[in-house]
């Protein structure tokens, strides 16, 4: 397939999302950015987050680790769908009872000031690092077999598709966010559908027959091994713990689900999400145990992140190409146009409160927000820059990895302030705050000399969880010893 034809249609599908986007942000106004003026489809919002949580990393990493992991990821999402059905019964309610529009709100009501920001700020590292990994993956894929062969610097790349995402969100933003989402979910599943089935027939096997030959090889599902990094056990608590932080504790995801109508809607939302979203993972597993068999026989040598593209951009039919293409952009931009607009809500709530600005004006406020969009997107191409010269075969391990250290201490303070009555100095929580990253850090960095052969996996989230809880709790008992008042939310209110 001719490179400048792939390109066309990349033109093509960003005008299609301009035009979604210049009908679903018609008279949108800054409540309709933070939160889609509380009035989102909960069917809608469920389909569109499956996209959000999947990513192009999804699309490209999950199949392509399977030679190395085998389905062991499977534990991971047991986790997620468990860690999902917390986040409805548990955070949602809460998230609702107080009317938040930027879910730190709630460490200010519960800490303080101080907790508030500490919080926004680990979200806002957390989500940089995470939407710029998997925005990287997919962009150099599009380098790589596209862009590369136009003469297409990955500087001009990375530029042109900030600019379009930035076209399409700067207006609507949540508003338009659950409706671009919900069409490129659709294109990103259909492009998977059609190529296992274009793989099967590749292979000249039924669906029954690739059941069969993948059953016989006896690939790795659950790791039993308790010292092994990827033990059953560990998997499942972890996978649970990263949905509750990466998910319930993360203003791009609550940013959504917060802008349906109802508590009730919005729960019906996440159980649907995690219904789909095990559905979905089993299907990308699947693919790549096709893939590998495939590669196999063919004698491919490409392994991890760019076997995917390598089998459908040399060995599928042009129209493939086409899909295949089609559905690797629809997984970029859910990863990265819900990351920006989470990002510039989270600044203009929680650091600028230009929702308590009253000696600011409406248009004041707009063009702040403009300003804090724009500086952001200029953020996200230093950082695609800076991955340029990182190298991983699966980045969504990586991500994975990065998420225990800066969603840590968001699991600490939220865990306190759920289940603890103490009340914490609010100048102690930033230093407390810091002191689970660094923690978990040389545990890691120190862990064969101090924990011989115990490996630690994805369960340095819980570590660094619980760093920041005890320091919490300490810092109550200190708090309380001086005399000063506790008070305490209640918090777990019932549905």
């Amino acid at each position: 397939m001719s490179p400048t034809i792939l390109f066309a249609v990349l033109v093509g599908y960003f005008a299609i999302l301009a035009l979604v986007a210049k009908f679903t942000s018609q008279r949108a106004d800054d409540a309709s950015f933070f939160a889609g003026n509380k009035s989102s489809d909960w069917r809608v919002v469920a389909f569109g987050m499956v996209g959000t949580s999947l990513s192009g990393v999804t699309f490209v990493s999950v199949p392509g680790a399977v030679g190395v992991a085998g389905f062991t990821y499977f534990q991971i999402v047991l986790g997620n769908v468990i860690g999902y059905i917390l986040v409805a019964r548990i955070l949602l309610p809460i998230y609702y009872k107080l009317n938040l529009t930027s879910i730190y709100q709630y460490l200010e009501v519960r800490f303080g000031p101080r907790a508030r920001l500490s919080g926004a700020g680990f979200f806002l590292l957390s989500r940089l690092l995470g939407a710029v990994a998997r925005l990287y993956i997919v962009i150099n894929i599009l380098q790589v077999f596209v862009l590369d062969h136009l003469g297409v610097p990955f500087i001009v790349t990375s530029i042109a598709i900030l600019v379009m995402i930035l076209l399409y969100t700067l207006k609507g933003g949540v508003k338009t966010i659950v409706w671009t989402d919900l069409l490129q979910t659709f294109c990103m599943l259909g492009g998977l559908a059609i190529c296992s089935v274009m793989l099967l027939s590749m292979l000249d096997i039924s669906f029954v027959e690739s059941i069969v030959r993948i059953a016989a090889d006896a690939p790795r599902i659950f790791e039993t091994a308790p010292s092994a990094p990827d033990f059953l056990l560990k998997q499942i608590v972890a996978g649970a713990l990263i949905t509750v932080t990466m998910s319930g504790l993360d203003q791009e995801m609550m940013q959504k689900s917060i802008s349906v109508r109802t508590l009730a809607d919005s729960q019906k939302n996440l159980y649907v999400l995690a219904g789909v979203f095990l559905f979905v993972i089993c299907a990308f597993l699947y693919f790549g145990a096709l893939m590998h068999m495939f590669a196999a026989s063919a004698g491919i040598g490409a392994a991890g992140d760019g076997l995917f593209p390598t089998i459908v951009m040399q060995y599928m039919a042009p129209w493939i190409q086409i899909i295949f293409v089609i559905a690797l952009v629809s997984a970029l931009f859910p990863s990265a146009d819900g990351a920006l607009t989470a990002l510039t809500s989270s600044v203009c709530i929680d650091f600028l409160r230009l929702d308590q600005r009253g000696d600011m004006t409406a248009k004041a406020k707009t063009r702040t927000r403009h300003i804090v969009h724009f500086t952001f997107a200029g953020v996200f191409l230093a950082l695609l820059v800076g991955f340029k010269f990182f190298d991983s075969a699966n980045i969504i391990f990586v991500i994975l990895k990065m998420a225990t250290f800066t969603y840590g201490p968001l699991l600490g303070m939220y865990a306190f302030g759920l289940f603890c009555s103490g009340r914490p100095v609010d100048r102690h929580v930033p230093l407390i705050c810091l002191a689970g990253p660094t923690g978990c850090a040389l545990l890691d960095g120190f862990q064969t000399s101090i924990f011989a052969s115990y490996r630690f996996g994805f369960e340095l989230l819980f570590v660094n969880g619980l760093i920041v809880f005890a320091g919490l709790y300490a810092s109550g008992l200190w708090h309380a010893g001086r005399g000063q008042k506790s008070r305490r939310l209640r918090p777990l209110v019932k549905n």
